[in-house]
């Protein structure tokens, strides 16, 4: 009997041996004889999908919805693209087919359905009037594409409306892996919009039910079962059920509003197919939308709107580099000056605004913001600077601080920038804020109105914090959407007259400095601390604001990410002492809450934009 190590080297020599952590393993791909010998298995390929693009009026939306269908991660060769166009008042057709000339072979099929003529419905009022007759031919539409799909055997087909943005690349992976016949991303919008309803009435209209805003605010995560889901969804033509599924023509049975996702939700009723929507992670973006009265112009701006709100907390989106986008024109909108306040070693604030003023078109010089923490007590003495007497801040009864003491110094810079070269009407604005949508428009509209009705002004918020909740603000007459300022805090973003510049310096504020936000009120008396304003005489500022705000912060105090670069400071006369806002309780949070029916401002003239959007379910 031969010895144990005999036997191995006698295998060695007939077969592969491996020793893996002493233990032996003999190789599958070789074997005693050469017809036993075998390969590993290869991986299965990844399902094929089509995806399905229905696109009218759709030129500011495309290039970035076509980027995002390209940086799915996803193998093209496994993705076949149906697009369709129809009825367009603009060049959605010819983006549309520049984008599928480019890149089809790069994809497994296209099939393309343009329609030149007619450009628009003969019973519609407008481009966004939704007629018997448009959703008839967009349910016919997405039919065909659902037909395609299982005429060439697809095993899903993912809809996707083309205005909405599917930022994450693995959205339809994610999607693939729920295993549902009918599944859908929660999109992110401005507002309480997404698309997905929770309830539904008996004649098929959407209905308000607690389930919803617990799933729209993600304080409920999971992939949860609706009844309605739209815009942007996944069907897995594998399910058996999924046979039974169909936009047009609706059942003989239907009864409900003649309307494409309402139809699809009644089929899936009738086929016992349910839907989900799934808000696991932040999927995408899509408008809010707009009233049937609107034009092109202004769905342009809310689809804009939506790439504004990508960039508070994302990289901005790049178009597709398959398209020739148009070039951008920047104006100072007919100011003499738009000044931007920065930290240079904010570097991340400073490109996301100057991305967010490119995208609508605003040019704007960029201010160097004084940094306070760089400060020393030399360099404040040598500047005149003293704090005003008795100041406390009302919060944490403290001093000023270095961040508040270069926050105002940066101010004050632009305002002595104003009256040096006479600047007669500039626009600040500072790198933390978000725009409200239809902003440039508006904030021309206002101005116009200001200087049409020859109003005597020196100073208008566009974003600040009401601080007096009592009573209603006095609406100007004749000018839309402004009122008299009262007390208010923030400078985020105002309109400045060269007298309202010359008013601020005239009081010397160096020699008795506070934060900039509460010597705005002193100057136009309305702060409520008399022991302040008595150290400035001449309280005669003409202060009004934007109502609605145009500009909102991009984070409040506590939400994630919330950096204060005036309040996580030190003392302004003491370095050694740091300061910082509450994380435990801040008091400015339990302000931070809706005004009482009693304070609204709800006698403002409306300007027509404020009835443009809707915020509906």
């Amino acid at each position: 009997e031969l010895p144990w190590f005999f036997v191995i080297l006698r295998a060695a020599m007939s077969v592969e041996v491996l020793l893996f952590f002493g233990c032996l393993v003999v190789s599958p791909s070789f074997a005693y004889f050469p017809e036993e010998r075998w390969s590993p298995e290869s991986r299965l390929l990844q399902p094929r999908v089509v995806i399905a693009l229905v696109a009218r009026n759709a030129a500011p939306s495309l290039p970035y919805v076509l980027g995002c269908i390209e940086r799915l991660r996803y193998p093209k060769e496994r993705l076949a693209l149906w697009v369709a166009t129809d009825h367009n008042m603009d060049n959605t057709t010819a983006i549309l087919r520049e984008w599928l000339v480019n890149v089809q072979n790069e994809y497994h099929k296209v099939e393309w359905r343009p329609m030149e003529e007619p450009r628009a419905y003969r019973d519609e009022e407008g481009p966004k009037d939704w007629t018997n007759s448009r959703y008839e031919y967009v349910m016919k539409l997405r039919q065909a594409a659902l037909t395609s799909a299982r005429e060439m055997w697809a095993d899903y087909v993912l809809f996707v409306d083309a205005d909405n943005l599917l930022t994450d690349p693995d959205t339809l992976n994610l999607l693939i892996a729920e295993n549902k016949t009918v599944v859908a991303p929660m999109m992110e919008s401005r507002a309480a919009y997404s698309n997905y309803w929770c309830g539904i009435s008996s004649q098929g209209y959407y209905k308000r039910t607690p389930a919803y805003m617990p799933i729209r605010k993600r304080d409920r995560k999971g992939c949860f079962p609706v009844p309605m889901v739209h815009s942007t969804f996944l069907i897995d033509l594998r399910k058996e059920a999924s046979q039974d599924l169909a936009f047009y023509p609706p059942h003989a049975d239907y009864t409900w509003a003649f309307d494409d996702i309402i139809v699809f939700a009644s089929s899936c009723r009738e086929a016992d197919v349910q839907m989900y929507v799934c808000n696991k992670e932040i999927y995408g973006f899509l408008p809010v939308p707009l009233r049937s009265h609107a034009t092109l112009q202004d769905e342009a701006e809310s689809f804009l709107h939506v790439l504004l709100e990508v960039m508070v907390k994302y990289p901005p989106l790049e178009p597709s580099s398959y398209i020739s986008v148009s070039p951008k024109y920047p104006d100072k909108m007919g100011f003499d000056e738009v000044f931007m306040i920065n930290l240079k070693r904010r570097t991340d604030r400073r490109e996301r605004m100057l991305q967010t003023f490119h995208q609508q078109e605003i040019t704007c010089k960029i201010v160097d913001a004084v940094d306070g923490r760089a400060l020393n007590s030399s360099q404040i003495e040598a500047m005149g600077i003293d704090m005003l007497p008795g100041y406390e801040d009302p919060y944490h009864g403290r001093p000023v601080t270095r961040g508040e003491l270069g926050c105002f110094l940066s101010h004050y810079i632009i305002w002595k920038e104003i009256v040096d070269r006479g600047l007669k009407k500039s626009v600040v604005f500072e790198d933390d804020l978000r725009f409200e949508i239809f902003f440039k428009r508006r904030l021309m509209s206002l101005i116009h109105e200001v200087e049409e009705e020859q109003l005597d002004w020196d100073l208008i918020y566009i974003g600040r914090k009401r601080m007096q909740l009592e009573h209603p603000e006095k609406a100007v007459p004749d000018v839309r959407n402004l009122v008299e300022a009262d007390y208010s805090y923030w400078t985020l973003g105002y309109v400045i007259s060269l007298q309202g510049a010359q008013k601020l310096l005239d009081v010397q504020p160096l020699s008795k400095i506070l934060p900039v936000d509460e010597f705005l009120p002193i100057m136009f008396n309305k702060h409520p601390k008399s022991e302040y304003m008595k150290y400035f005489e001449n309280r005669n500022l003409k202060a009004f604001s934007a109502e609605p705000l145009l500009v909102y912060p991009t984070h409040y105090t506590g939400d994630a990410g919330y950096i204060s670069d005036t309040e996580t400071s030190t003392l302004w006369n003491d370095e050694s002492k740091t300061t910082d806002w509450d994380r435990a309780k801040s008091q400015k949070m339990k302000e931070q809450i809706e005004l009482s029916s009693e304070a609204q401002n709800s006698d403002v003239i409306q300007s027509p934009l404020d009835r443009t959007a809707r915020d509906e379910l």
